[in-house]
């Protein structure tokens, strides 16, 4: 399903001129499991965030009540998207990312919620994944279209991706990780802000 759905994406947002231009590509492992972190602010950032590393597939962590949305509950586990409660989070925040790190396969997080305590717990949460599974996490940036509003507009969209870089143990280095994270979003947001 992944596949189908990626493919289709890929040519919609092509057709359309909402396929967003990729920046430090490169950046990016080739093989490995690792985490995204990458800025959020709207559905479309997930679909050229998917589309851009495409044939390698995303695991994205979603916040809980979409799958209990009538029609999404049956689609969204199978386009590789495993449940969080932000509200209650379980061991399952944790354990079922780091299974999939373990696996090889790559795990994405949008660290950035509606409110600022939210977004600092979801950032921590990706530095913490990415420690705790002692893999590389990638930051990278999104800006351009947030809906399907703005993709019928045709608005242009550009996604930047940082160096991948490891923490060490520690809660030290776990909150020097989330801040340099907090840094590498801004940095990134600009010099995306520079390249339009």
């Amino acid at each position: 399903m992944y596949k189908l759905a990626a493919n289709v994406v890929k040519m919609f947002l092509s057709v359309n001129g909402s396929k967003a231009k990729v920046y430090g590509l490169e950046n990016v492992p080739a093989e490995g499991g690792f985490v995204i972190a990458c800025t959020h602010n709207g559905y479309v950032d997930i679909l050229n965030l998917g589309v851009s590393i495409y044939p390698r597939e995303i695991h994205f962590m979603a916040k809980k009540q979409l799958f209990d949305m009538k029609g999404l509950s049956w689609l969204i586990p199978r386009l590789n998207a495993f449940p969080v409660d932000r509200d209650n989070p379980g061991p399952s925040v944790i354990k079922i990312p780091r299974q999939l790190i373990k696996e090889g396969k790559i795990v994405g997080v949008f660290p950035s919620g509606t409110r600022s305590a939210e977004s600092n717990d979801l950032k921590q949460g990706a530095v913490t994944i990415a420690q705790l599974s002692k893999a590389p996490i990638v930051p990278a940036a999104y800006i351009g279209p947030k809906d399907i509003g703005g993709v019928l507009k045709r608005q242009k969209g550009y996604l930047i991706y940082g160096k991948p870089f490891t923490v060490e143990n520690g809660k030290e280095a776990r909150d020097e990780a989330t801040q340099f994270l907090e840094h590498e979003f801004t940095r990134l947001l600009a010099e995306l802000e520079n390249n339009k």
